[in-house]
């Protein structure tokens, strides 16, 4: 069973060995959106690398994960999860879904620690106390055994 805590503040300062992005899926090419949430701090701090990785990964289906480098951040890895459907909404099914495959990604890289925003609280339209708790539940009911930190944005 995963250690989930939530704390407050910035994902990207998280001391964890991986963090998790939510994803458009690939359908737009990144380097045609422009830098906003998650993604866009990623960019800004971490350099395109990670993004360009995963444009050769190719389009992932909704709820799938998947690992590329951390760029210029200070982490193992970036898991990406496609948050979000062809209309750029998110679901509680969709969070759960993809927070489930990126700690299976999570174990299977080996990594001990892994950071969560909430996903799908900014675009995908979800309430972020939706969000928080079907990631707290999805960690908790896991085979994970490392450290779950939900980051609430502040």
């Amino acid at each position: 069973m995963a250690d989930v805590r939530i704390v407050t503040g910035d994902l990207l300062d998280q001391p964890v060995e991986a963090i998790v992005n939510p994803w458009n899926r690939n359908i737009i090419p990144w380097w045609l959106l422009l830098p906003h949430g998650v993604s866009g701090a990623i960019k800004r701090r971490g350099g395109y690398a990670p993004f360009r990785e995963l444009a050769r990964i190719g389009p992932l289906p909704l709820g799938r994960a998947a690992i590329t480098t951390a760029g210029r951040l200070p982490f193992r890895g970036i898991i990406h999860v496609a948050a979000l459907d062809l209309t750029w909404r998110s679901s509680e099914r969709a969070i759960r879904l993809g927070t489930q495959n990126a700690l299976a990604a999570a174990s299977a890289a080996g990594f001990a620690s892994v950071a969560f925003p909430l996903i799908g609280a900014g675009v995908g339209g979800v309430s972020p106390a939706t969000a928080e708790l079907a990631i707290v539940e999805t960690a908790q009911a896991s085979d994970y055994a490392g450290v779950v930190m939900v980051v609430r944005f502040g």
